[in-house]
């Protein structure tokens, strides 16, 4: 992992869950990465859902789909 790259972290299937009836969406609503980029952890596959944290002055978290 790169300094600046930020954190990204595979999501139990109860978490993703928990993220999607927390934000009333399902899981097509969510934005997409690409199950080739070279940020993902190993062992992702298409319709994991990934935390992605920033760090800095605009500290959020973001999630995506795996497709």
């Amino acid at each position: 992992m790169h300094v600046l790259q930020p954190r990204h972290t595979k999501l139990s299937s109860t978490d993703a869950g928990k993220v999607l009836a927390e934000h009333n969406i399902a899981l097509a609503q969510l934005p997409k990465i690409s199950n080739k980029d070279p940020a993902l952890p190993e062992g992702c596959k298409t319709g994991d859902v990934v935390k992605i944290e920033r760090k800095g002055d605009y500290a959020e978290v973001y999630y995506r789909v795996v497709i």
